[in-house]
């Protein structure tokens, strides 16, 4: 039996509350206090991940900070948090950690953390990519749009995920748009795509006029607040955020019925799987960055596969094969933590469709 641990934390006050109900009677300041004195802890056993080759059992353990505590507290103090949940996964027999939400982002993106662990450990950023390359090319044809003949922009284009998702992008798209603030890191990033592609994608320092041209987006930018508004959009586009916290306003879910946005793809998990724990998605399905590190353990390539602010798209491709090979795949999308079916999908193909006409 292969064995890996998880990392999470409470994205916010709200989901402390899920554990102590007596917190949603208190400021959220008094809350966030408190939970800084707590213990990281086991907060479920995963059971039942099945795959023609391995079996595996894990491991949710907690890091006692909300996102805004990782985005704001020293990086040093939230390193420490990170890495003594990293000993209880040792504990409890786990043979990789995997980093979740934004225990990833702070400090050097898990590096620091791996060294002061005795099991490897990993960001789950290269099967991030996969999935969501993936889940932008399969959204993109439900809503009727064909990469050969469409308008691709990559907004964060010169971030390690960006990057990747351009190059893997730009092999099929028509045109490509690097979208980003400084020019001249486009067009190295242009460059090194011209170099390994063939494809020669624009750049643009102007996200308004990028977006209102494009069919297709994946944007992945650093910002702490939104930078796609609903007014950027073209009719029918569809719009994969990768980036957390997110980049897409929250009004385009509001104000725009014909705009399709995705948070990455849905994954499905082989076996018989029990995460004893509700995070929002259906059951027998996870994150991607969940997946990687089951993954790697199904394969027990117990290694630290995906670290630091670096990525490759030979990496991205290794892991989509292995999780392939291990049955896991894409099984839905996410839209402002909701998911999406088919005919939700439809309506807004058919509202873009209309206000197209109109």
């Amino acid at each position: 039996m292969e064995r890996f641990a998880f990392v999470i934390h409470p994205l916010d006050v709200r989901d402390v509350a899920r554990k102590f109900s007596f917190t949603r009677f208190l400021p959220a300041s008094v809350v966030e206090w408190a939970i800084k004195f707590l213990p990281p802890q086991k907060v479920a056993h995963i059971t039942g991940i099945r795959s023609p080759y391995a079996e595996a059992e894990g491991w949710f353990v907690s890091c006692p900070l909300t996102a805004r505590q990782i985005m704001s507290l020293p990086p040093d103090y939230v390193v420490e948090k990170i890495i003594k949940a990293g000993h209880l996964a040792e504990m409890l027999g786990a043979k990789i950690l995997g980093l979740g939400a934004f225990t990833k982002v702070v400090g050097d993106a898990g590096v620091s953390i791996a060294k002061r662990l005795r099991i490897p450990v990993t960001t789950g950023n290269s099967y991030t990519v996969a999935t969501a390359v993936e889940g932008t090319k399969e959204a993109a044809r439900l809503m009727g749009h064909d990469l050969t003949t469409a308008v691709v922009a990559v907004v964060g284009a010169t971030g390690a995920i960006g990057r990747v998702c351009a190059e893997l992008l730009g092999r099929e798209a028509r045109e490509l748009v690097l979208v980003g603030r400084d020019r001249g890191k486009l067009e190295a990033v242009a460059d090194r795509i011209l170099y390994r592609t063939g494809r020669a994608a624009k750049i643009s320092t102007d996200i308004v006029r990028a977006l209102r041209e494009a069919d297709v987006v994946i944007t992945v930018t650093s910002a702490v607040d939104t930078v796609i508004e609903p007014e950027y959009l073209k009719p029918g586009a569809v719009v994969c955020d990768v980036a957390r916290p997110r980049d897409v306003s929250r009004r385009v879910a509001l104000e725009r019925p014909d705009v399709l946005v995705i948070e990455g793809g849905v994954v499905a998990v082989p076996g018989d799987v029990d995460f004893r724990f509700d995070f929002g998605f259906p059951p027998r399905t996870a994150y991607a960055c969940m997946a990687e590190t089951m993954i790697l353990a199904l394969e027990r390539r117990y290694e630290s596969f995906t670290l630091g602010r670096e990525l490759s798209t030979e990496k991205v491709e290794e892991i989509a094969a292995l999780a392939k090979k291990h049955g896991f795949k894409l099984a839905g999308f996410r839209s402002f933590e909701r998911a999406l079916d088919a005919s939700t999908i439809e309506e807004i193909k058919m509202a873009a469709r209309r206000k197209l006409k109109a």
